[in-house]
């Protein structure tokens, strides 16, 4: 069994920016552990799923992305989820959650997939910067240093990406565009 992971990921002209802000939270709250997954909106959060049904997986999400036209994302500002987690805030747009809420559907249904904590808190799409091993003294001092900064960042989500644990790091497997 491996874990996995569904997210959307920016350009890399976002991720760029999105990392140099998760190297300062490295530097400056010794806080590290976002910077093993390249910067997303997660989508289905980590479950385990067995090596040897993978096709069933991409499968799944292939024919999921079928007939699904990209989705306008805007990211704005930061927000928090008190006492760890400091993230670039993602706008809640019909498309987005409905494109979540959908794929939540099809993998239960097709695959058994549940995120059993996502459907008793609902779905706060995100893109964190620190997290984990943010320390709450630590938590306290990022939080006003970047509670009001500003950012705003709009692109354009041309599919769907499957992500994988590997050696410490979260990597990508396979993207899945969507049809228009």
């Amino acid at each position: 069994m491996s874990l996995y992971f569904i997210a959307l990921l920016p350009p890399q002209s976002i991720q760029d920016d999105a990392n140099e802000i998760k190297q300062y939270f490295a530097d400056n709250y010794n806080s590290k552990h976002a910077q093993k997954s390249p910067p997303h909106i997660t989508l289905q959060p980590p479950f385990e799923w067995d090596g040897d049904k993978l096709t069933d997986l991409k499968e799944c999400l292939q024919k999921f992305v079928m007939g699904r036209k990209s989705i306008s994302v805007t990211l704005n500002g930061y927000n928090a989820f008190a006492p760890r987690v400091i993230y670039i805030d993602v706008v809640q747009t019909p498309e987005l959650m409905n494109l979540q809420a959908d794929l939540m559907v099809c993998l239960e249904k097709y695959l058994g997939i549940v995120d059993k904590l996502g459907k008793s808190r609902g779905f706060t799409p995100h893109m964190t910067v620190a997290f984990k091993d943010l320390k709450v003294n630590h938590f306290k001092t990022a939080w006003m240093d970047f509670k009001n900064r500003e950012l705003h960042f709009e692109f354009t989500a041309r599919n769907l990406t499957l992500l994988k644990h590997e050696n410490q790091r979260w990597n990508i497997t396979k993207e899945f565009d969507f049809v228009f």
